[in-house]
């Protein structure tokens, strides 16, 4: 059984701890243990008496730990003495991502499919453009990673899944456009639409190459095109042999594609030899080897 004066100190404590005192940061300030425990309002406000609880979990300071602390300021309590926190949470409204989403985008048309609905803690919401994840050829909603933040403590991730309608232009190829092959302005139209942002402009396209056979009347993706190659297959290329001691320049025809610093084929017309070259420039390639004699009959026997 409890004796009596001990139950009354637990009631004290747990009275204390139901009205815990809310902080918003990593410590507690001597501003928050004095909302709690009037006698440290003497100290200097911002002054840090300790951690503050995880987002969502409590902190309770009993009579014993705040005897120690209060000794060490020189202080003064009350026999009993006992402080709490929290460190709040709350759960985000649809209306407040709508806001916030809409200060990214203020003239775009968002549906918000779904987000985070996990306690946050309390601080400012914000969904940066560079946290939207866009796949317009996609019809599923697109995903923006957001975060709460506020000062003294750490970005709290949120989401949210949203479809975006924007009023802008696309880029549509008025004939088949070949993998590998850089596209060319007449190849292409402009055309205005409504629909989820992301796709890009004439300028990228021209003079990029797709990754994939694109038929007439297609709308361009960002994800179809490469950067244009420096050497392409069936072209003639400048070949620089380089022996150390001597250089030899000679003309090739290049059996694959390749961008700077990418290795390709290059076949020799004249003798029909397969060259291992490196790209180096738009139509020039390098083949590193030993001294010019052994590449076979006489100085240019490639």
């Amino acid at each position: 059984m409890i004796p009596r004066i001990a139950l009354m100190a637990l009631c004290t404590v747990a009275s204390a701890a139901a009205e815990c005192v809310p902080v918003s940061g990593e410590r507690i300030l001597a501003a928050d243990m004095a909302r709690a425990v009037p006698a440290f309002a003497g100290l200097a406000p911002e002054l840090a008496l300790g951690f503050a609880p995880s987002p969502g979990s409590r902190r309770v300071y009993n009579a014993a730990e705040l005897v120690r602390l209060a000794k060490r300021y020189g202080l003064a309590l009350e026999p009993g003495a006992a402080a709490c926190f929290v460190r709040p949470m709350e759960t985000l409204t649809r209306e407040r991502v709508a806001a916030a989403l809409k200060k990214v985008m203020p003239a775009a048309q968002i549906e918000i499919v779904d987000f985070s609905r996990q306690p946050a803690p309390p601080g400012e919401l914000q969904f940066p453009a560079d946290g939207l994840d866009v796949e317009p050829s996609s019809h599923a909603p697109l995903l923006w990673r957001g975060a709460i933040r506020a000062a003294g403590q750490d970005d709290f991730p949120v989401w949210a899944k949203v479809r975006i309608a924007v009023r802008g232009t696309r880029v549509v190829a008025v004939a088949a456009l070949l993998p590998g092959r850089p596209i060319a302005a007449g190849q292409l139209r402009v055309e205005s639409y409504d629909g989820p942002p992301g796709l890009p402009d004439l300028a990228d396209v021209i003079g990029r190459a797709p990754r994939r056979f694109i038929p007439a009347g297609t709308v361009i993706e960002r994800p179809w095109l490469d950067a244009p190659s420096d050497v392409y297959r069936g072209e003639d290329v400048c070949v620089e042999v380089d022996s150390g001691s001597a250089r030899v320049l000679l003309e090739g025809q290049a059996q694959s594609s390749g961008r700077r610093g990418e290795v390709i084929a290059v076949r020799n017309p004249a003798n029909g030899k397969i060259l291992h070259a490196t790209v180096t420039a738009r139509g020039r390639v390098l083949v590193a080897t030993g001294p010019v004699a052994r590449l076979g009959t006489g100085a240019t026997g490639l």
